[in-house]
C-alpha cells in the first residue's frame, strides 16, 4: 500500500467513528421495518433521502426499489454493494427494534450490510467534499437478493456495472467473532437453484387406495428418493445437495388428495454439475413418480452460480482489514453451500465478497442465518463500514 493510501485510510478512521451512531440507528430502523424482495419501497426511500442529504445524487433502479449512487469522479470506478431485502421469517429476537411486520425479518443481516454501506457512503462523500477522494466509488443498494435468480441481474441490466472495474461486498457470518473478517480466494459459495415438484392425481378415499392414485405415498417416495437418486447420477465431488423446505398435500385424514407439492433448493459446488441438474432432476422425478400413476410437473428455477473471489480483490480486502482492524482480524473461511447473487456481478467484473464476523463477544455459538433467532452484534456495522471504505480507497 502506498503512503498516500495509508494516509487516506488513517483519515477515514475518525470519519467512520463519526457516523457510528447514525448507522446503528439506521440499522435498527431497517430491522424494525423489513421488506421482502422487490417490495423494498420504504427502505429505498429512507436510503435515498439520507444520501441526498449528504449531497449525493442516488438513482432509484428501474425496478422501483434499490438504488445506485456514485461518489467522486473518474472514468472507471470501484463498486461497493449491499443487499436490502428481508426474509419471510418471523423475528424471535427480543429488542426494542424487533420487526414490526409479522412473519418478516432481516434474518440474514441485510440490514447490517445496508447500514455499513450507508456509513461508507457518508464517509467517502465527506472525503470527496474535502478533496481527498481522487476516484469514483459506486454504492449499489440491491433489491431482492433472496429471490432467485436475484436482484443483481436487474442492477446489471440497468447499467449498474458500467465503468466498474472491481466490486466488493460483505456478508454477515455468525460463525466468526465480531472483529474478524473471513477471506477466501476462489469459490466462496455454491450454485443454488429452486426446485418445485407438483404431483396431481384423481384423489379418492383412503379405504380404497387401489382404486385411485395414492398421491401422498408418491410424494413421500419422491421426497425421500429424489435426493438419493441424484447422488448416484452426479460425481460425489460436485458436492450436490437437494434439501426440501416445504411439503404440502391434503386436508383430511381419510381423503387421498388430488394435488401435492414439494419445494426446496439444490446446491452444488461444481458449476458443470449444476448446469446438468436442470434436465436431470425433472427426468428423475418423472421416473420415481411413474409407478404410482400420478402426473408430475417439475420446475427448476436456475438461481445463482458460485461466488468466485478474484485473487487481486482478496488482497485488497486483506490489506484493508489489516489497516483498519489489524492483521489478526483476517480469518480463513471455507466454501459453503449457501447461494449468493453477488456471483452474477463477478460474471462481469472481478471482485470479492468477504465474510463479516457478527458473533457477539463471549458467545460460543450464535443463531444461524435465515433463522428467527439470528441476532448479529451491532459492533459489526462500524467495522464493516471501515473495511468497505478502506477497500474503496486502496484498490
Amino acid at each position: 500500500m502506498t503512503t498516500a493510501g495509508q494516509l487516506l485510510v488513517a483519515d477515514s478512521k475518525a470519519r467512520v467513528d463519526e457516523v457510528r451512531d447514525e448507522t446503528l440507528a439506521l440499522r435498527r430502523d431497517l430491522h424494525a421495518h423489513p421488506e421482502l424482495g422487490w417490495n423494498e419501497v420504504r427502505t429505498t426511500e429512507v436510503l435515498r433521502q439520507r444520501l441526498t442529504e449528504a449531497g449525493l445524487s442516488p438513482q432509484v433502479l428501474p425496478t422501483g426499489t434499490g438504488l445506485i449512487c456514485d461518489i467522486g469522479s473518474g472514468d472507471s470506478c470501484i463498486a461497493l454493494r449491499a443487499d436490502i431485502d428481508a426474509l419471510p421469517v418471523p423475528d424471535a429476537v427480543v429488542a426494542p427494534h424487533r420487526s414490526t411486520v409479522d412473519g418478516v425479518a432481516h434474518a440474514c443481516g441485510h440490514d447490517v450490510h445496508t447500514a455499513a454501506l450507508v456509513g461508507a457512503g457518508l464517509v467517502l462523500a465527506g472525503m470527496a467534499r474535502d478533496g481527498l477522494l481522487e476516484r469514483r466509488v459506486r454504492l449499489i443498494f440491491q433489491p431482492a437478493e433472496e429471490v432467485m435468480p436475484g436482484g443483481a441481474l436487474g442492477v446489471i441490466a440497468a447499467g449498474g456495472l458500467d465503468g466498474v472495474r472491481r466490486i466488493y461486498g460483505l456478508h454477515c457470518d455468525p460463525r466468526l467473532d465480531v472483529g474478524q473478517v473471513g477471506l477466501r480466494v476462489g469459490a466462496l459459495t455454491a450454485a443454488a437453484d429452486r426446485i418445485l415438484v407438483r404431483l396431481t392425481g384423481p384423489g379418492g378415499h383412503t379405504s380404497r387406495p387401489h382404486l385411485t392414485a395414492d398421491l401422498v405415498y408418491a410424494l413421500a417416495t419422491l421426497v425421500t428418493e429424489l435426493p438419493a437418486a441424484l447422488s448416484r447420477r452426479v460425481d460425489p465431488r460436485a458436492g450436490m445437495s437437494l434439501v426440501w423446505g416445504r411439503i404440502t398435500s391434503g386436508s383430511a385424514a381419510n381423503a387421498i388428495p388430488a394435488r401435492g407439492e414439494a419445494e426446496g433448493t439444490l446446491r452444488c459446488l461444481d458449476v458443470n454439475a449444476w448446469r446438468l441438474a436442470e434436465e436431470l432432476i425433472p427426468s428423475l422425478a418423472a421416473q420415481l413418480a411413474a409407478p404410482f400413476g400420478v402426473e408430475v410437473d417439475t420446475e427448476v428455477t436456475h438461481g445463482v452460480p458460485p461466488v468466485m473471489n478474484d485473487p487481486a480483490a482478496i488482497e485488497v480486502f486483506r490489506t484493508a482489514v489489516g489497516h483498519t482492524l489489524g492483521p489478526a482480524a483476517v480469518a480463513p473461511t471455507d466454501q459453503s453451500l449457501g447461494g449468493e447473487d453477488f456471483a452474477w456481478y463477478l460474471e462481469h467484473v472481478p471482485g470479492a465478497m468477504a465474510r463479516l464476523g457478527v458473533r457477539p463477544p463471549g458467545s460460543d455459538t450464535a443463531a444461524d442465518l435465515h433463522t428467527p433467532g439470528f441476532n448479529p452484534s451491532e459492533d459489526a456495522i462500524t467495522l464493516g463500514t471501515a473495511v468497505l471504505v478502506a477497500a474503496a480507497l486502496l484498490d
